[in-house]
């Protein structure tokens, strides 16, 4: 964490599990955290359960004129953000090829693409700014070997891995010319992240008390991405950018 002041960091996607399991740990290591849902009670009640000092904000991150509104809303409250770890998805399955339907398309597009490119294109330049600027996305392991049942699903995925590596390498190219001053000053200085979460699925506490014979084999629980979101911040942005972080066992 940056010297001398609190960094903000954007939960998308904060009603969920994984959501609210985000914003408590990253509350909780020290970072001022604002979560974001499209439902306004949904999300009051997620940010109390993410802890008393989580602040729920409510936008429609399919709609780029009310990103840009949430951004502005941020920047009035806390100044610049940080990070953003991007939750927003959803899934659609089928039998087979011919049965993907517009509607799951359309459904997956918003939720998987659209939303990621608006949050990304608004954010980008406080998070290419900031001298800690972090963006995560979840993927699915299903990504690197699709199924004619899930084409529809992992084609939206496959579309947001593309779009968060073309980030990467904008903070690649809009900082290898920084130079480090003392005696590394040749050395070129990368500061932001962007990287892929890859999990199987994920699973909470509520889905284990719902299902206590299930063993969930390969799940990855919502308490270690969210770990695993609060560590971005603690290692090196080169070490980081670009990467697709399997967290699946």
């Amino acid at each position: 964490m940056s010297a001398g002041r609190t960094l903000n960091v954007l939960v998308t996607g904060g009603s969920g599990p994984s959501g609210i399991a985000a914003a408590r740990a990253l509350q909780q290591a020290g970072f001022t955290v604002f979560t974001v849902g499209s439902d306004g009670p949904r999300i009051e009640a997620a940010a109390a359960e993410a802890g008393s000092g989580v602040t729920p904000l409510v936008c429609d991150l399919a709609s780029l004129a009310d990103v840009r509104a949430l951004r502005a809303s941020v920047a009035g409250m806390a100044g610049s953000v940080d990070g953003v770890i991007h939750l927003v998805g959803g899934w659609r399955g089928a039998k087979g090829i011919t049965d993907q339907s517009d509607e799951d398309w359309e459904f997956l597009e918003r939720g998987a693409i659209t939303t990621l490119r608006n949050v990304t294109r608004v954010f980008y330049d406080d998070l290419e700014a900031s001298d800690t600027g972090r963006f995560a996305m979840v993927s699915s392991t299903a990504v690197g070997k699709p199924t004619a049942a899930v084409a529809s699903y992992v084609a939206a995925k496959a579309a947001a891995e593309a779009w968060t590596l073309a980030v990467a390498d904008g903070f690649h190219r809009g900082q290898s010319g920084h130079q480090q001053e003392g005696p590394n000053r040749e050395n070129p200085v990368q500061h932001s992240a962007a990287v892929i979460f890859v999990v199987k699925a994920l699973v909470d506490a509520r889905m284990r008390a719902k299902s206590p014979e299930r063993t969930f084999p390969g799940f990855t629980d919502v308490e270690e991405l969210a770990a695993a979101a609060v560590g971005l911040f603690a290692s090196p942005a080169a070490e980081l950018n670009g990467r697709r972080l399997l967290l699946s066992r």
